[in-house]
């Protein structure tokens, strides 16, 4: 009877660990930082995708970092980049984009904190952010 007994209040610990854990909202921070990693991650491999249109080639780098203030620059340059329209997976990641861009300019506003203002750090190759950061 013992065991049984400890089985199931070891059991509850994790029922309430895993309650406890999905309760807690995430911050604005943190939802700007998975979002961008997001974007990022679905550009790279939109980039390297053989099936996507060539025009693909031609959109602005998305390489992002949310401690970076030309964030917000890059992100309306990619979401107002003419080409590409007619391409189901630019247009899912420009509607990501537009929502990153909203989320740092309003709901955010005030918890996040700029770092540096270098939009030349913005163009580095995205194999070399991903594997820094």
């Amino acid at each position: 009877k013992l065991p049984t007994t400890k089985m199931l209040l070891s059991l509850i610990a994790l029922l309430s660990a895993a309650l406890l854990a999905s309760a807690a909202p995430p911050t604005c921070y943190s939802r700007v930082l998975s979002l961008s990693k997001e974007i990022t991650e679905s550009f790279k491999e939109l980039q390297t995708s053989k099936d996507v249109d060539s025009c693909v080639m031609t959109l602005p780098r998305l390489y992002l970092d949310i401690h970076n203030y030309c964030v917000l620059a890059k992100l309306r340059d990619f979401v107002a980049y003419p080409r590409c329209d007619t391409v189901l997976e630019v247009n899912e990641l420009k509607e990501k984009a537009r929502s990153l861009y909203t989320i740092l300019i309003s709901y955010c506003r005030r918890d996040l904190v700029f770092l540096t203002d270098d939009c030349n750090a913005l163009e580095i190759p995205i194999e070399r952010s991903i594997t820094e950061s």
